[in-house]
């Protein structure tokens, strides 16, 4: 099927030279690069939701949630019962 399509006069450029340094035509560089951007959005479309698990209470009141350092010297302590 025959189509026009407006481009950017640099893009076109762009286009021709990257098609010409692969063998391949203009047509064959613009249909490949559709496929690849279609199908891109085709496999973000099918991801499927994630629900976190929350749960009520917070951190303990000697975790410092913004003081990253602090938080990986208590679970480091070697007087942490084992963490399943």
């Amino acid at each position: 099927m025959r189509t026009t399509v407006r481009l950017n006069d640099q893009l076109l450029r762009d286009a021709k030279k990257a098609a010409a340094e692969s063998g391949r035509t203009l047509t064959a560089l613009i249909e490949d690069a559709l496929r690849e951007k279609l199908s891109q959005r085709a496999q973000t479309a099918e991801r499927k939701r994630v629900r976190l698990l929350t749960v009520p209470g917070g951190p303990l009141p000697e975790v410092d949630i913004d003081n990253s350092a602090a938080l990986l010297d208590l679970m480091e302590a070697p007087d942490d019962p084992p963490r399943r």
